[in-house]
């Protein structure tokens, strides 16, 4: 049975709304015609990738696994291998299938992880029934 973790989206809305004063720019000053719409085409890429961002981030648990997905960031840690959690970290390089600050840095074996679920605590407790042994910072 899978338990769903709720993800943080922080004001990523913002980049959404951004992305799609482009196409309206373009729409009013370019766009004459119906044969001119085209043109919209590649302006509208970045507002999909936005949306396909925040609405594919999630994070699940499971009795083995902890689960994360943002867009096409994917993959698994396998809980037992989880050492320490840095909480209400932002890391500001490397994997991070979050979209918000304040989140938290998981450490297994050499590598690390950026998540930023709503509730940093509520992720916590979860790992923890699995895994009591890690350290939390």
């Amino acid at each position: 049975m899978k338990h769903q973790i709720l993800a943080n989206k922080g004001k990523f809305w913002i980049y959404i709304a951004c992305s799609l004063l482009l196409p309206l720019f373009v729409g009013f000053t370019v766009i004459n015609s119906l044969h001119d719409l085209w043109y919209l085409i590649p302006t509208l890429i970045p507002c999909f990738l936005f949306v396909w961002v925040y609405f594919s981030t999630t994070y699940y648990i499971d009795a083995h696994y902890f689960y994360y997905q943002s867009a096409f960031i994917k993959g698994k840690i396998e809980i037992i291998k989880i050492k320490e959690i840095q909480l209400n970290e932002t890391l500001w390089s490397g994997l991070k299938p979050a979209l918000a600050t304040k989140g938290m840095i998981i450490k297994f074996g050499y590598d690390e992880i950026y998540v930023a679920p709503i509730n940093n605590q509520q992720l916590v407790q979860a790992l923890l029934k699995v895994n009591s042994n890690i350290i939390i910072k």
